[in-house]
């Protein structure tokens, strides 16, 4: 049987504007400390172009006369959570010591935001963020992925519009398989795609148009180059994204 790839469906819009929240933490801990904490608590340190340029950053950050630690670590600079450290947001007294290892970046509320490099074991308060999606790096079937989501947050993780297609391929370049599975699933007997969120689909990325061959199967994401879907059997064994609201 044909199955069509040009059926467009209107969904409902989503509120796109609540990716993440951020937590200013007042205990002065080490930059380890404060990672471990984030992590615990929340989803991790403050990490990326993205978040530090948003508003409410900056309402967190002038709430503190203090020098919060944000994500920046050295080791060649990264970010504890991955993100691609690309922009440079440094003041005047940036110490770029090539054989000192133990530096970790704060940012500097009375200077704009912009980040002063010092000991990672300095005790400061620091930045923690919680995000809408988490990578789970764990090896299960579909079922067994939607079991796990549901059971421990909220959802297999549903995408509605390039935004969020753009936030989920950051998240996936952490994982340790070369797909991923997402909350997208073939209804053999109605032979349509649709999200387990009960979003129909709307914004669509597939690497080719689905064969449709099998009956159990459903969407997985690459990891790596494009980022596109393909359709994968339910039998097979991938990390996976939960959506945690």
């Amino acid at each position: 049987m044909h199955i069509s790839c040009d059926v467009k469906i209107m969904v409902y819009s989503t509120d796109t504007n609540t990716t993440h929240k951020y937590h200013l933490i007042k205990e002065k801990k080490s930059w380890q400390e404060a990672q471990s904490y984030c992590r615990e608590k929340h989803t991790d340190l403050i990490s990326g172009t993205k978040q530090l340029q948003d508003e409410e950053v900056e309402k967190v950050m002038k709430s503190t006369h203090r020098k919060p630690f944000i994500g920046l670590f050295r080791d060649t600079w990264r970010w504890s959570d991955g993100s691609n450290f690309s922009f440079r947001h440094w003041n005047k007294n940036f110490k770029n010591v090539e054989h000192n290892r133990d530096q970790c970046v704060m940012a500097v509320p009375r200077d704009k935001g912009r980040w002063k490099n010092e000991s990672c074991n300095d005790k400061k308060p620091f930045i923690c963020y919680d995000d809408k999606v988490i990578l789970i790096k764990e090896n299960k079937t579909w079922e067994d992925a939607l079991t796990y989501c549901r059971d421990h947050h909220h959802d297999l993780v549903t995408i509605t519009n390039m935004e969020d297609q753009r936030w989920i391929q950051e998240k996936v370049k952490n994982a340790s398989t070369d797909y991923v599975w997402i909350g997208l699933h073939y209804a053999w007997s109605l032979h349509f795609w649709f999200w387990v969120s009960d979003e129909v689909v709307s914004y669509e990325n597939w690497a080719s148009c689905p064969k449709m061959d099998d009956c159990d199967v459903s969407g997985a994401m690459e990891t790596r180059g494009g980022h596109k879907w393909l359709e994968k059997k339910d039998s097979e064994t991938f990390n996976f994204i939960c959506s945690k609201y």
